[in-house]
């Protein structure tokens, strides 16, 4: 059933209920003004029939037919249209309507009283006054009567009436109300028209309401928006997900095919060659962790690209950049005793970011630096430093790392962040500087390569927001196109990176 049609029923019965509650308080104001005009009425008549009912009596007790004929008469002319009846020592004089004999009527006190009584299903009106006059015996009661017979009619008119109004509301009001309500349904129901006709799997078409005036529709369009919202937003980052995942099966296949093929080759050696040299078995050992390694290596690190990619900003909070610094130092010189690492770390450097995150751009920058930033002969040489400083984008905080090792010409720079991309004689897995750059966007802040002010070597140099400066991180991160795993980052991420 439709609104407009409920409002109708509802209306069309509600209405009548009010006419005739409306009716029945009106019937009970007429109902007291009438009674109150016929009490009035006989008060008028007492007033102007007491010094004639006065005489009578008077009249009654010298026993003269004559003059108390005449008398009844101009007291019977003076009660006009209401009963009267006359009670003294001598008799009862009684004319005009009256209820039956069987009726019994008030007795008189010392004032006049009004009470009602009931004969034959008819409403009467009496007043009964005492009466005294000069002279013995001159007392008696007057009792005025008038029938409600008339109030009664006039009431039953107005019941009539009543009842007639409230039969003619229902359809009526029925139908203007159904009127009302369709036409202010009419935005509810383009609403639902163009609610109805998006298709979020086969359409990137949404809602598009425009102000009705009406609090209810307008309110009700902006659930559905967010509604459809939060599905686009559900349905990119499953979209994302399954990418994502997709993805790291492909490329941990693809990256993983040659050292497992190693691996079983050096295997089958073993297995056909029972009597293998010391040698050469020793060998074949060796290469067998050398590529148990690389794998366990490349799993670690496509395992900490993919939580990077899939990442929420609710996980970003303050952290302070120094502690980070410090404990990835710590944990090198504890992994290589032989390391020389110099730390150099301001106090108070706080960024928003995933603590996570933080602590693999330090690790990785610093591992990078141990493996390819020494000479040949000479142990690795590793600066680590921490500072604020500020830029054209507002307060940051600046990291490097640098060694002392050959460096990275120019041109060979713009490829270092690149997936898999290492040198030949490289122990790593060609992910660490990736999941650096990846880690880097994600807090909102920028990376580049650069040579050692003071001598040979390479310097990598990351600038973070500092809190407080817009918070960067948590307003990109919904942003990003987090595709560090698919088979197009060497294009599409390119703008993500200074590149010198």
């Amino acid at each position: 059933m439709r609104l407009s049609t409920r409002i109708a029923l509802v209306v069309a019965a509600v209405v009548p209920l009010l006419v005739l509650a409306g009716g029945a308080l009106l019937l009970r104001l007429v109902a007291d003004d009438l009674h109150a005009q016929q009490d009035a009425h006989l008060r008028d008549r007492a007033a102007a029939v007491g010094p004639a009912a006065t005489a009578l009596l008077r009249t009654m007790t010298k026993d003269r037919a004559a003059a108390e004929q005449a008398r009844q008469r101009m007291l019977f002319t003076s009660a006009l249209d209401v009963g009267i009846r006359l009670t003294g020592p001598h008799g009862t004089v009684s004319g005009g309507p009256q209820p039956g004999a069987s009726v019994r009527l008030p007795a008189a006190g010392t004032k006049p009283i009004l009470v009602t009584v009931w004969a034959g299903g008819v409403r009467w009106r009496v007043l009964a006054t005492p009466l005294t006059g000069s002279g013995h015996g001159v007392t008696g009661t007057l009792w005025l009567m008038s029938p409600g017979t008339a109030t009664q009619t006039q009431l039953r008119f107005v019941r009539r009436r009543v009842i007639a109004a409230a039969l003619l509301t229902a359809p009526l009001a029925g139908a203007l109300a159904w009127a009302a309500a369709a036409r202010a349904a009419r935005p509810l129901r383009l609403l639902q028209r163009r609610a109805g006709g998006l298709d979020p799997r086969t359409s990137a078409v949404r809602l598009d309401h425009t102000p009705t005036g009406v609090v209810e529709v307008d309110d009700l369009a902006r659930t559905l928006q967010t509604v459809l919202a939060r599905y686009d937003e559900q349905a990119a980052r499953t979209t994302e997900a399954l990418a994502t995942a997709r993805s790291f099966a492909a490329t941990a296949s693809h990256e993983l095919r040659n050292p497992l093929m190693s691996v079983g080759t050096n295997l089958d050696i073993l297995t056909g060659h029972p009597h293998l040299p010391e040698a050469e078995r020793a060998e074949v050992l060796d290469d067998l962790r050398r590529e148990h390694g690389r794998v366990l290596g490349l799993l670690v690190m496509l395992r900490a690209l993919a939580e990077g990619d899939l990442v929420e900003a609710e996980a970003f909070g303050p952290v302070d950049l120094a502690d980070v610094v410090h404990q990835g130092a710590c944990d090198l010189r504890r992994r290589h005793p032989g390391a020389d690492v110099e730390v150099r770390a301001d106090s108070g450097l706080v960024v928003r970011g995933w603590e996570q995150g933080l602590r693999s751009v330090v690790d990785n920058l610093l591992a990078n630096a141990l493996v390819h930033g020494h000479e040949a002969g000479r142990p690795a040489q590793v600066e680590v430093s921490a500072h604020g400083a500020r830029d054209e984008h507002g307060p940051v905080a600046v990291l490097t790392v640098g060694d002392r090792g050959p460096g990275i010409p120019p041109a060979a720079r713009a490829a270092v962040f690149e997936r898999f991309h290492r040198r030949p004689d490289s122990p790593g897995s060609g992910l660490g500087l990736t999941l650096v750059a990846q880690q880097t966007v994600l807090h909102g802040g920028r990376i580049t390569v650069q040579d050692r002010p003071d001598g040979p070597g390479t310097r990598f140099e990351v600038r973070l927001p500092l809190t407080g400066a817009g918070d960067t991180a948590a307003a990109t991160l919904p942003q990003l196109r987090r595709d560090w795993l698919t088979a197009d980052f060497g294009r599409s991420q390119t703008f993500h990176k200074e590149r010198s």
